[in-house]
């Protein structure tokens, strides 16, 4: 017996030696396909705006993208929004972007330049619509707006879209019942601060940095939006059955929410391409957004909920092919 120990034991070492270096192969199987030079080449990312979430998301993805892939150049343009964003890609203005459901049907629905050419590449998170006001302000709903001041997003934005519509939910005509302004999260919050408008839409993953830095030096209020307005928003239809009830956490600005909850909209994120986009660069892309959310979610909060299992499902827009290749190669 004690001749046979030895053995047992070198057996039991060259055993979980093996397991160790399977388990090894499989987690740069999950970082980096084993083999393979990373992509090279150019592409054009659109973000938006300053001091929002798409532009720092943009930021940080492109540092990411520059370690997995270091021959890989990526050029950052700012934009207004969404609305800009889906254009610019479908139009060949830029290669990558994030951009909200609502805005990416829209420009579908009316048949945009290149709108056909568009495809998914993963489903990031929720965009929550913030309606922004003093703390001792009197408006307490969007009805409420009516004759008041009230900053809308900029034209080719997201929040322009669906203030729009929130607005025409309440009964309010956005060019003759209210003072329009085209403001988004660069510059709302300081026509709010200077009393130059009453309110202002925004619409965004949580929380915003804008907002954040806002709320440190003035005392502001959400204003909710309830689920009877959301099922009048469905009544619009088209692109209006992507916004959904439901309510802010009140771990977004606690500063400003004191605990409680605010009711709004949502409506999801996608990070999208083009047809013509080379597959295998679009798979790389794809593992480097689901590997790097834990690192990015602690920059960017809503970063952290991107997940390979919702990932795929980026509807109104078909799955690109390298994308794709990606979900099928981590699928259980």
């Amino acid at each position: 017996m004690s001749r046979g120990f030895p053995r047992i034991s070198r057996r039991r070492a060259l055993q979980s030696a093996a397991a160790g270096f399977v388990a090894f192969g499989l987690l740069l199987w999950w970082l980096l396909p084993l083999g393979e030079e990373p992509p090279s080449g150019t592409i054009r990312f659109s973000t938006g705006a300053r001091a929002g979430v798409y532009e720092k998301y943009g930021e940080m993805l492109s540092d990411e993208f520059a370690k997995d892939m270091p021959d890989l150049k990526v050029r950052l343009k700012g934009s207004g929004g969404s609305q800009a964003n889906v254009r610019r890609v479908a139009t060949g203005e830029a290669d990558f972007t994030i951009a909200a459901a609502d805005a990416v049907e829209t420009y579908k629905l009316a048949q945009g330049v290149g709108a056909d050419r568009l495809r998914g590449v993963a489903r990031l998170y929720d965009d929550y619509v913030q309606l922004v006001v003093p703390r001792d302000s009197s408006i307490r709903s969007v009805a409420q707006l009516k004759g008041k001041r009230v900053a809308i997003g900029r034209p080719d934005s997201g929040v322009r879209l669906i203030a729009d519509r929130v607005l025409k939910a309440a009964n309010i005509n956005a060019e003759t019942d209210i003072t329009p302004f085209s403001d988004g999260i660069d510059s709302g919050p300081g026509r709010l601060k200077r009393h130059e408008i009453d309110a202002f839409f925004w619409s965004s993953g949580l929380p915003t940095v804008g907002l954040k830095a806002l709320s440190t030096t003035f005392a502001l209020r959400f204003v909710p939006l309830d689920a009877d307005l959301v099922a009048k928003l469905h009544d619009q239809g088209g692109a209006s059955r992507y916004y959904r009830a439901t309510n802010m956490p009140a771990s977004a600005y606690p500063s400003v929410q004191k605990g409680a909850t605010v009711a709004t909209i949502a409506v999801s994120n996608l990070l999208m391409t083009r047809t013509d986009m080379d597959p295998r660069l679009t798979e790389w892309l794809t593992r480097t957004v689901l590997k790097s959310r834990d690192h990015i979610g602690s920059y960017v909060h809503s970063a952290q909920l991107v997940d390979v299992r919702t990932a795929i499902y980026t509807e109104p827009l078909t799955l690109h092919d390298g994308a794709r290749r990606y979900y099928r190669s981590v699928k259980p």
